[in-house]
């Protein structure tokens, strides 16, 4: 079961062109820091970048329970996961908004936590020191 939630979170990393509107895709493989922002529609671009959010943080969810088998982990990290979605989201959004080319980088890590599954990255272990120290 772990390595068909790992296998999803791959496919969704594999279609992502395909299932997910997203310019900044195109953008980013580019030389993005010498070159203007795309054009975007903002509603469209936050609706399919909370709906990749969401699908990413089900399945990591999904391991976090498959590996730890606690409720109490699987409510901690719903909590976490919901607290980052906020105030990711609210960077994220402030990039879109407002588009500077010297603030290229630091939107492209805000939105590679929005639309790639880092968190599951840093759980996972920290809830396994967690377990090991209790």
């Amino acid at each position: 079961m772990i390595f068909l939630s790992v296998a999803l979170l791959a496919a969704i990393r594999f279609f992502e062109s395909h299932l997910f509107y997203d310019p900044y895709l195109q953008f980013f493989e580019n030389d993005y820091l010498y070159i203007d922002s795309p054009r975007r529609e903002t509603f469209k671009l936050t609706l399919f970048t909370t709906l990749r959010y969401i699908l990413n943080t089900l399945i990591s969810l999904g391991i976090i329970w498959l590996v730890f088998k606690d409720r109490g982990i699987v409510k901690f990290s719903t909590v976490l996961y919901g607290i980052a979605y906020l105030i990711l989201l609210i960077f994220y959004l402030y990039f879109v908004i407002n588009p500077r080319q010297e603030d290229y980088y630091l939107f492209f890590n805000i939105r590679r936590f929005l639309i790639q599954p880092l968190l599951l990255v840093i759980f996972l272990p920290a809830f396994y020191y967690y377990k090991i120290r209790r």
